[in-house]
C-alpha cells in the first residue's frame, strides 16, 4: 500500500501532521498500534500558535467547544498568597495567547478532521514492527491482530516515514540519535475528576514546601490535581483512594464524594533529540523531545514541529526543492524545543522547592519584584517565554540578503533603517495576524485572507508594480499569492485600479499600518508556517527572494497561479 508519507502513531504531532499534508493534496498512511484514540485527559494547556495551525487546516470551530481561552495561572506559597499571575492579554496571532483544553476531545478533532481527504487513512491496531529504507523509499512492516487471535503481517510503503509514538519512539531509536537531557527524580500524582468540585476556572500552582501541588480548571467541569510525591511513597500507595482523599483534603469539602476519571503516577523528563532526521525518517512531537509540565507546552511543540515539517515535506514531494530542504526542520525546530525544556525545567525547580528557609526566600523575592511594574508585567505577559526565532533556515539576511540566515539586528546606513521605531528583525519570527476587510468576505483574520501557502505582502503599493518581471516568474513557479495590504480607506480604488491576480487587504484596525510604520521593511515574503522568510525595503526584493529559494534548495518549474494548495499544481 503505497502512499506520501507513513506516519506513525495517531498522537497530536500525527494527527495534525496528516491534516497540513492531506491539506496539501499529498496521500498519507497513518499507523497506531491502540486500538483507539487515547481518552483520557493528558495535556492542558493550548497556545495561540498551536491554534492558529488549527486555524490553518480549518478545524477552528470544532476545537473552539473544547478550550478555555484567557486561560490565567496564579503562583501561589505555601499559606495561598498569590506571588505571581500569568495572565497575557495580547491576541497577537489571530488568537488568546493561553488556552486550557480537553486534550482527548480536540485530539479527536484532528482525527474527524481526517476525513475530508480521501487521500488519507488512519488505522488503528497497527504495531510497526520493523522498517526498511532504500534510495527511493521507506517500507513499515506492521503487525495486525485479527479476530480470529491470528496475527497478520502488513507492508506499508511510502517516500518519508515520521515517527510520532512517543518518549519511547522506535523510530528514534532506530535513526541512532541521542536522546540528551535529564528526568528529575521527582514522581508525581495526577488525579483527574469530573464534575468539578470546586467549579472556579484557571490555574493555580501551590509552591508549598510541605508538598507541591497543581490545581487546574479545565473545560468540561474537569479538574485536575498533581500533587509531588515523597520518596517513601509507594505508586500502590498514592492511588488508593483514601490516600488520595488524605491528599485532596485541604483543597475539597468533601473528597469522598468525587467522581475520578483517573489517578495515575508520573515522572518528568527533559529530553531533545540530536537530530530530527536521517535519510527519508524523521521524528516529531515526544518523539523528539519530552519536556516538563510546567508551562503545559508538551503538545504545543508537537504542533509546532508539525507546523514547520508539513509544508517542507509537501514541497519536496511536490518537486520545488531538493531534500535538503528538510535538513532545516532540525535546524529551526531543535534549538526552539531545548530553550522550551530547559524553561519548564527552571519553572519546576522555582515551584518544587522544599527547603523552608529556600521557600522563604523565593517567597520574599517574588513581593520585592512585583513592586516594580515593569518586572510585574514581564511575568503577567509572559514575555519570559522564549517565542520561536529561526536564525538559520528557510531565511534571507534583511541587512546583506545572506541566504539560509539572519540576524536577530538590521544593520544599515539607509535613513529608513537609522530612524526606525524598531530595527529588530522580524525575519525568523511569527507575523502578526489581525482581522482584515476584504473584498466578498468582509471582515476575517489575515491568514483566511491569504491562503496556506507562500505570499508576497507589500504595504500601500501591489508587488506587481515594485517587482520585476523574472521575480514575479520565480513567485509563480513557487505558487505565491501576491498581496498588497493597504488603509481601509484605500482598498476600493485599488481594486479598480490593481491587477486582478493581486488580493487587496484592507487594514481596518490599523495594526498593520503600525506594524510596518515600526519597521524599515515594507515587503515580506511570507512562509506557508506564517514564519517571515525576508523582510526588505522594496528595491532588495529580487535579491532576498533569490537568497530565499537557495536557502529552500528550491527547484524552478514552468510557473503556475498561486492558489490555496500549491503544491497540488505541481
Amino acid at each position: 500500500m503505497d502512499s506520501d508519507v507513513v506516519i506513525i502513531g495517531a498522537g497530536p504531532a500525527g494527527l495534525m501532521l496528516a491534516n497540513i499534508l492531506g491539506m496539501y493534496g499529498k496521500s498519507v498512511t497513518v499507523l497506531e498500534g491502540l486500538s483507539s484514540l487515547i481518552d483520557y485527559p493528558r495535556g492542558v494547556g493550548l497556545d495561540d500558535e498551536s491554534f492558529r495551525t488549527i486555524q490553518t487546516v480549518g478545524l477552528a470551530n470544532a476545537v473552539r467547544p473544547h478550550t478555555s481561552p484567557q486561560h490565567i495561572m496564579r503562583l501561589v506559597n505555601g499559606a495561598g498568597k498569590v506571588i505571581l499571575v500569568n495572565n497575557p492579554r495580547t491576541e497577537e496571532f489571530g488568537w488568546e495567547r493561553k488556552h486550557s483544553f480537553i486534550q482527548p476531545e480536540v485530539d479527536r478533532a484532528l482525527y474527524e478532521g481526517l476525513t475530508r481527504f480521501d487521500n488519507v487513512e488512519v488505522l488503528f491496531g497497527h504495531r510497526v514492527e520493523e522498517v526498511e529504507e532504500d534510495s527511493d523509499g521507506v517500507t513499515a512492516i506492521a503487525l495486525v491482530d485479527s479476530e480470529s487471535g491470528e496475527v497478520t503481517r502488513r507492508s506499508f510503503r511510502g517516500r518519508f516515514l515520521v515517527g510520532c509514538e512517543g518518549g519511547k519512539s522506535p523510530t528514534r531509536k532506530r535513526l541512532g540519535v541521542s536522546f540528551d537531557g535529564t528526568s528529575p527524580s521527582t514522581r508525581w500524582l495526577v488525579v483527574d475528576v469530573a464534575n468539578d468540585p470546586l467549579g472556579t476556572p484557571n490555574v493555580f500552582l501551590g509552591a508549598d514546601p510541605k508538598r507541591p501541588y497543581v490545581s487546574i480548571g479545565l473545560p468540561h467541569a474537569v479538574r485536575r490535581w498533581e500533587f509531588m510525591l515523597h520518596d517513601d511513597e509507594t505508586e500502590e500507595q498514592v492511588t488508593d483512594p483514601t490516600y488520595v482523599g488524605k491528599l485532596l483534603a485541604h483543597h475539597v469539602p468533601d473528597p469522598a464524594g468525587l467522581d475520578f476519571i483517573r489517578r495515575r503516577v508520573f515522572t518528568h523528563h527533559a529530553r531533545v533529540a540530536s537530530d530530527f532526521r536521517r535519510g527519508r525518517q524523521l521524528i516529531a512531537g515526544d518523539a523528539a523531545h519530552l519536556m516538563p509540565v510546567w508551562l503545559g507546552q508538551g503538545w504545543n511543540s508537537g504542533v509546532r514541529d508539525a507546523t514547520n515539517l508539513g509544508w517542507k515535506l509537501a514541497t519536496v514531494l511536490s518537486g520545488q526543492a531538493e531534500y535538503d530542504l528538510l535538513d532545516t526542520y532540525t535546524t529551526e525546530r531543535r534549538a526552539h524545543a531545548k530553550a522550551m525544556v530547559d524553561l519548564s525545567l527552571t519553572f519546576g525547580n522555582i515551584i518544587k522547592i522544599t527547603n523552608p528557609v529556600a521557600a522563604l526566600a523565593r517567597d520574599v523575592v517574588s513581593s520585592v519584584l512585583n513592586r516594580f511594574p515593569q518586572i510585574k508585567s514581564y511575568f503577567s505577559e509572559m514575555r519570559f517565554k522564549p517565542m520561536p526565532r529561526y536564525t538559520e533556515g528557510v531565511l534571507a539576511d534583511p541587512s546583506d540578503c545572506t541566504s539560509g540566515r539572519a540576524d536577530a539586528t538590521i544593520t544599515s546606513r539607509l535613513v529608513p533603517v537609522r530612524s526606525a521605531n524598531i530595527k529588530v528583525s522580524p525575519v525568523g519570527v511569527q507575523f502578526p495576524q489581525p482581522r482584515v476587510t476584504v473584498a466578498n468576505a468582509g471582515v476575517v483574520l489575515l491568514d483566511d485572507a491569504i491562503g496556506n501557502w507562500w505570499s508576497v505582502v507589500v504595504w500601500g503599493n501591489s508587488p506587481r508594480d515594485v517587482l520585476p518581471q523574472n521575480a514575479l516568474r520565480r513567485l509563480g513557479a513557487l505558487g505565491a499569492r501576491l498581496v498588497a495590504v493597504l488603509p481601509e480607506t484605500q482598498r476600493e480604488w485599488a481594486q479598480q485600479h490593481m491587477d486582478a491576480d493581486v488580493l487587496i487587504v484592507g487594514d481596518h484596525t490599523g495594526l498593520l499600518k503600525k506594524w510596518f510604520d515600526d519597521r524599515p521593511t515594507p515587503l515580506i515574503f511570507l512562509r506557508p508556517d506564517r514564519f517571515v522568510a525576508g523582510a526588505c525595503l522594496t528595491q532588495n526584493g529580487p535579491a532576498t527572494l533569490d537568497a530565499i529559494l537557495a536557502s529552500m534548495s528550491f527547484i524552478e518549474h514552468t510557473p503556475v497561479e498561486a492558489s490555496d494548495t500549491a503544491p497540488d499544481a505541481m
